[in-house]
């Protein structure tokens, strides 16, 4: 799958989810701040500001959340460019009061890193870029350019340059820090949100498809009775009407469309298995439905299958979970493979455990703790670009085959198979190793009592 054909959202997108409402009920809880901070500033401490123009930058923040509330809807979702000029702005507005009250010698110079953050977070990389090349430009200058602290007796409030340059290095630091580590988690948590989006479609896709076969397969069943005593009644009709040809051609016409009637459910009817006789299916049957669509793709898959006891095959649930993850995962070693695929299946009394083996060149050593993690990238190669152009993984469908296996109550283990065949295998098992481990309870469902019957099939819930 490619993040074209997910539609999967990049941070431009993600900008326009975030509403001009939100933005204006942060802003009406800054300018409350600031006016709190100068009265106190001003009553308690008795210190000598330029209230004048300290009230007009507060007064600017107020008039526009004003005309923002006013002139659009509460509704109204930001573009990228807009949310840019908003953050912009509110930077601008703290560092003009920050300048006016002290500069660095000002405690309150720390929140320069509010607006910073908040655009690491939602806005674009070129977006934040800027607006840390404007945050530490404007508390650069606020090192030299400020307007000094006074108090009602004329001192001067000013704290050491040693501490002057350390405020200026640990905000400079920590606008560089705050942006990185904020950014690269909300693009893990995007991704992770995007990639469990991709799963869960994925999953309705094979549940529909499931569903439809079922649909199919269920009126092949319900109607095979009533074609046949179509088709048996017009047999007996043509007999007794040799003496009327008329009438016997509308007969063996009767037939012949009870026959194409069978046909046409017969063949719609191979799209899908699922009704009460097919909820379950032997365990190598299961994993033949996996493969199949990989079995044509030039490399040999070959199945084999192991009793741990005296143990007959299980039958498993045909769960759209497990037959679309195991797909997946049979594809990656498809993709993968020089010329040959192993499925490996064994059972015991207590676990179902698979291994999908391929010949290639196995996993990445340095990548190994993090197979199944969504969208992880790796520059390819001019050789393998040559060798399989059709091929864009992100990581995404060993990651949707992971989550969907582990909602059964399986556990996968990834591995080299240099790190787990034995000399005697002649190096040909040497690429990558998935391992599945289920609780035999979680998938073979308990046997039905002897001679109990299946029930009627039940209609797919819509």
């Amino acid at each position: 799958m490619s993040q074209s054909e997910l539609g999967l959202l990049g941070d431009y997108e993600r900008s326009n989810f975030i509403r001009l409402r939100t933005m204006i009920l942060l802003r009406w809880v800054a300018i409350t701040g600031q006016i709190v901070a100068l009265v106190v500033a001003q009553r308690l401490y008795d210190l000598q500001l330029e209230l004048g123009l300290c009230y007009l930058a507060v007064g600017v923040a107020v008039i526009g959340n004003l005309v923002a509330m006013f002139i659009f809807p509460e509704n109204k979702r930001l573009s990228e460019t807009e949310n840019f000029l908003m953050v912009l702005f509110d930077l601008l507005q703290l560092c003009f009061l920050l300048f006016l009250t002290g500069g660095l010698n000002n405690p309150f110079s720390v929140l320069v890193l509010g607006p910073v953050t908040v655009s690491a977070v939602m806005l674009s990389l070129r977006s934040t870029v800027i607006l840390n090349a404007a945050a530490f430009g404007l508390i650069s200058a606020m090192v030299f350019a400020h307007l000094p602290l006074r108090t009602g007796d004329g001192v001067t409030l000013r704290i050491p340059d040693l501490f002057i340059f350390g405020q200026w290095a640990a905000i400079t630091i920590a606008l560089l820090f705050l942006s990185v580590y904020s950014r690269r988690i909300t693009r893990e948590m995007n991704a992770m949100s995007d990639a469990l989006a991709a799963t869960q479609m994925a999953l309705a896709r094979a549940q529909k498809l499931n569903d439809l076969g079922g649909v199919v397969a269920a009126a092949a069943h319900e109607l095979g009775t009533p074609l046949a005593t179509i088709k048996l009644t017009s047999s007996e009709l043509m007999e007794e009407l040799d003496d009327r040809p008329d009438l016997q051609d509308d007969a063996r016409l009767i037939r012949e469309q009870a026959d194409r009637c069978r046909d046409i459910l017969r063949s719609m009817g191979r799209a899908g298995k699922d009704d009460l006789h097919l909820r379950k299916a032997p365990l190598t049957a299961v994993l033949r439905e996996a493969a199949e669509p990989h079995e044509t793709r030039g490399k040999t898959i070959t199945l084999r299958e192991t009793a741990i006891g005296d143990l007959p095959q299980p039958e498993i649930l045909r769960r759209p979970e497990i037959i679309h993850g195991l797909r997946n995962l049979i594809q990656n070693a498809v993709d993968f493979a020089r010329t040959q695929v192993w499925i490996e299946a064994e059972w015991s009394r207590s676990h179902i455990t698979l291994r999908i083996l391929d010949d290639g060149e196995g996993f990445p050593p340095h990548l190994l703790g993090r197979i199944g993690d969504p969208f992880m990238r790796r520059r390819r190669s001019e050789a393998d670009r040559r060798a399989r152009p059709e091929y864009e993984g992100m990581g995404l469908g060993l990651f949707i085959a992971k989550t969907l296996l582990e909602r059964t109550g399986a556990e996968l283990s990834f591995a080299n198979g240099a790190e787990v065949t034995e000399p005697q295998d002649s190096g040909a098992r040497r690429g990558a190793v998935v391992e599945v481990v289920w609780p035999r309870e979680a998938i073979v469902p308990p046997n039905p009592p002897r001679g109990a019957a299946l029930g009627q099939n039940r209609p797919f819930d819509a």
